[in-house]
């Protein structure tokens, strides 16, 4: 027994151990193949990537200037760092850069197009991540590692404390900043990252309004720089003045040493406090009383007469940030500066800089808000246009109107959109599809149509064309050929007919939503030899306006050939239910056979009375009335003896009845001709013709 379980159970360990050693395999080989697999430069996931990081990088070009506000002039005469803010930054920073190295791993996992394969399409993709990696290593991949490395976090971390350790003071700590630099191949890492997307997608923002807002949020980027910039050069040019006149106290007694400008420098307390008491040094570079001493603070000078210096993070921030958006969009026209050649040559850069960007600022917001309007512009032109042929041709004042509401009634409805030319450049399978979506629910809508089947509804959806017209229009008259059929949306038209211009017919009824006109080119769509378009049985005029489906008669007759589901016989009776033209003859026939209904009762009642006096017993009493004796005459004798004058007497009697009869019927006929005369004649209506239908 013990063997019988111990095999099966040892094969169930066996089989355990081989699913858990393939699933551990099968994660391998899928992050293995996650790892090294290579994505399409043009593909979706790519382009979200590309505006992350653009968004991304955006984030740290705004970071990075943050640190020029570290530095501040504390109460005590001396120089400071905020170290809260410095941290804080710090940590964003980081946070930031890692998105910088994910962008490095997708370089190298991003295929590229080979050169020599552009002669024709897209080109060809090189695949291989060997290739792919030397072609990153030669162009960008400097930029980019360069761009990534952390080298903020590397001076805040350990280059300004081992600085101050060696007494190097602020001096080094101002020159540690400058390491800020790496902020040049940040600004160039967005120059191809834009061009890329813009490569890709064809633009960076999908709204005017967004386009108009990026350009705006670049530009306040870089007001930002500046007022950063202007900060941190109003720092070092402070500390500038401080240092010149301190060497000069050098000698003096107590004397000046350059420590004493760090407000961390704890071991000069006494020493320090009878220094500041007695030195010349804050006086001479006092920025409010510059114009006493040697020192011109320029432009640098509000820096200090301001408080900026001395101010709280924030406040110093707004109000650096609102000195850079004056200066950059007035081009440093309010910049007093001094001979000073750093001073000179950061007036010159802001006055070139910010010409540069508020031209671009302006010209490319003024694209995004042309390109919101240009459909308004490019109707109001051609609204103009048409006012002024209709002036040259001196057109008559209601067509001028009608012109003017039908341009007004387009616009509101297609807003100058012009939709075919949209869907001719489609392939040929969108298209379709498109065209099914836009129009099978409305083509549905129509009664005759939802007897179809889907496929011939499909085919007609790819033929039919939109229609507009306003009120009064005549879409069709009476006798005119018949090039389109109709099929309304919206709206009420007009049909009327007079039975090709019979005088005293006129038949008038209103159709609405759902319903169709020109059914006469269904009927001559489905004769087999027919070449000539028919001729129209009603005038349509449209009451209000009008929003249809135009199927044309090249179309229906290529549906008629196509699609042998178009002459069954339930469509045939759908078209006979449904059109207003049967609808009409129906009436008119069921009017006529009334009529004649009435005509043949009338008759056999006359007949009956007729055949009642041929039947009545002469020995009544009541058939010898005053009547008959009036009509017998004074020479007639009333009573004769004998058979002879009994016979002479029935003939007499029967003679003068028949012309009775025949006189009141004579009268009964005028009567019913002078009736008929005034009233209307019923006209004799032909059938619509009947299409050539053959059974299913």
């Amino acid at each position: 027994m013990t063997t019988i379980f111990a095999k099966p159970a040892f094969h169930f360990r066996h089989f355990q151990q081989s699913l858990k050693s393939k699933s551990s395999s099968t994660n391998k080989t899928e992050a293995s193949l996650w790892s090294h697999q290579i994505v399409d430069p043009n593909s979706d996931f790519v382009n979200r990537w590309n505006y992350v990081f653009l968004l991304t990088c955006l984030v740290s070009l705004f970071i990075d200037p943050l640190y020029f506000y570290v530095p501040f002039v504390s109460d005590q005469a001396c120089m400071s760092t905020d170290d809260e803010a410095a941290n804080k930054i710090t940590v964003f920073r980081s946070l930031n850069d890692v998105f910088y190295f994910l962008h490095i791993f997708m370089k190298f996992r991003t295929a590229f197009v080979a050169p020599s394969s552009r002669v024709f399409g897209r080109g060809e993709l090189v695949m291989d991540p060997r290739q792919i990696a030397i072609r990153y290593l030669k162009t960008d991949f400097i930029v980019d590692f360069t761009a990534a490395l952390p080298l903020p976090q590397i001076v805040i971390k350990y280059v300004i404390p081992a600085a101050k350790k060696k007494g190097s003071g602020h001096a080094k700590s101002t020159l540690a900043l400058i390491v800020l630099i790496q902020y040049i191949p940040r600004l160039f890492v967005i120059f191809p990252l834009n061009q890329q997307i813009i490569k890709t997608t064809g633009f960076i923002a999908k709204t005017a309004w967004a386009g108009a807002a990026y350009n705006l949020l670049l530009y306040m980027l870089a007001s930002h720089v500046a007022g950063a910039s202007w900060y941190v050069a109003s720092i070092g040019r402070q500390f500038s003045c401080w240092s010149n006149e301190c060497q000069k106290e050098h000698d003096a007694v107590p004397p000046c040493i350059i420590d004493f400008l760090d407000c961390s420098s704890t071991e000069y307390g006494y020493v320090r406090n009878y220094w500041r008491n007695s030195t010349k040094v804050l006086a001479k570079c006092d920025a409010i009383n510059d114009k006493d001493t040697g020192f011109k603070f320029g432009i640098f000078a509000d820096a200090f007469t301001n408080n900026v210096a001395t101010s709280t993070f924030l406040d110093k921030y707004l109000y650096c940030l609102w000195w850079g958006l004056r200066n950059m969009s007035s081009y440093g026209q309010n910049l007093n500066t001094s001979t000073y050649l750093g001073e000179t040559l950061f007036s010159i850069a802001i006055c070139i800089i910010g010409l540069i960007l508020f031209a671009q600022l302006i010209g490319n917001i003024q694209t995004y808000c042309k390109s919101m309007t240009v459909k308004i512009e490019e109707w109001r032109i051609r609204k103009r246009d048409t006012e002024e042929w209709m002036k040259h041709r001196q057109l008559p004042e209601d067509l001028q109107e009608r012109v003017r509401r039908f341009d007004q009634y387009k616009w509101l409805a297609t807003r100058g959109v012009k939709e075919e030319d949209i869907l001719q450049d489609l392939p040929l399978d969108l298209r379709h599809q498109i065209q099914r979506h836009l129009c099978l629910n409305l083509v549905r809508r129509v009664p005759f149509f939802a007897q179809m089947d889907d496929q011939l509804l499909g085919a007609i959806c790819e033929r039919l064309v939109s229609s507009l017209s306003i009120m009064g229009t005549y879409i069709v008259r009476e006798g005119d050929h018949v090039n389109e059929m109709l099929f309304i949306i919206r709206g009420q038209l007009e049909s009327s007919t007079t039975n090709g211009g019979r005088s005293g017919f006129f038949n008038s009824i209103t159709l609405g939503p759902s319903d169709f006109c020109g059914e006469e080119l269904l009927t001559w769509a489905l004769l087999p030899n027919s070449t000539q378009l028919p001729a129209s049985t009603r005038t349509v005029r449209t009451l209000t306006e009008v929003e249809a489906f135009a199927l044309r008669a090249e179309d229906l007759k290529f549906f008629a050939v196509q699609f042998k589901r178009l002459h069954s016989m339930k469509l045939q009776h759908a078209f006979r239910y449904y059109s207003h033209q049967w609808r009409t003859w129906g009436a008119c026939f069921i009017q006529a056979a009334w009529r004649r209904y009435r005509k043949k009762k009338l008759e056999n009642e006359l007949s009956l009375q007729e055949s009642y006096y041929f039947t009545q017993d002469p020995n009544d009493e009541d058939y010898y009335d005053e009547q008959s004796f009036e009509d017998a005459g004074p020479e007639q004798p009333l009573v004769d003896s004998g058979s002879r004058g009994s016979q002479q007497l029935g003939a007499t009697i029967l003679a003068k009845r028949f012309a009775h009869n025949t006189k009141r019927g004579i009268e009964q006929q005028k009567i019913q001709m002078s009736d008929s005369s005034s009233s209307l004649k019923m006209p004799k209506l032909f059938k619509p013709d009947e299409p050539d239908f053959s059974a299913e």
